[in-house]
């Protein structure tokens, strides 16, 4: 990398690190391009040079989020010795890092309000959400290829699951729940086992 690439990448990062302390204080609709430029002391024009848009940039640092998010799961995924485990495991890390993290509650804001949204942030969320999917069915078809699960359809069961557990991250934050953990369990449990004597 050459000096001006470096100064580029610099850059690049300081304004994606001042920006998510504000989207993280405020939230995303709460924080405007101009505090950006006031934080990062860079034009408008340069913010938009490296992320396009409000909305590019606030995409470009979840998609960092997640990678860091997976990063974190790949050293802590080896410390459990089945799938079972795992899925609490996962369970915990959502609970741990992801329920209160300020940054959960300004992606649930975006997601839930941005209107009109363009084709390029549409697939960009879009490829978020797969990323997940494919974690999840990772996840499951190891439990299934061990013989700890049956076999269903895996493409199924990974929506399933990501939607009881946004659902339940969204009703925690709403109801302000103390025993988070215990409920993400459970629910884990009830996907594993069902609720049905018969």
């Amino acid at each position: 990398m050459n000096k001006k690439q470096q100064q580029s990448e610099d850059t690049r990062k300081r304004i994606a690190d001042a920006a998510k302390q504000l989207f993280m204080q405020k939230g995303y609709k709460s924080t405007s391009i101009e505090e950006i430029v006031e934080a990062t002391g860079s034009s408008k024009g340069n913010i938009y040079y490296h992320f396009k848009s409000k909305e590019g940039l606030f995409l470009f640092l979840i998609e960092e989020w997640d990678l860091e998010w997976d990063q974190r799961w790949d050293e802590q995924g080896r410390n459990y010795k089945n799938s079972v485990d795992k899925l609490y495991g996962f369970a915990e890390q959502l609970v741990s890092v992801d329920l209160h993290h300020p940054f959960s509650k300004a992606l649930d804001e975006f997601l839930n309000n941005n209107e009109g949204m363009s084709e390029e942030v549409e697939a960009r969320i879009t490829n978020i959400i797969r990323n997940r999917l494919e974690f999840n069915q990772r996840l499951l078809q190891q439990g299934m290829d061990q013989g700890e699960f049956e076999n269903h359809n895996v493409e199924h069961l990974a929506i399933i699951l990501e939607s009881l557990i946004v659902g339940l991250s969204q009703m925690l934050r709403m109801s302000k729940l103390d025993d988070a953990l215990s409920l993400y369990q459970t629910a884990i449990r009830v996907l594993l086992n069902g609720i049905s004597t018969k």
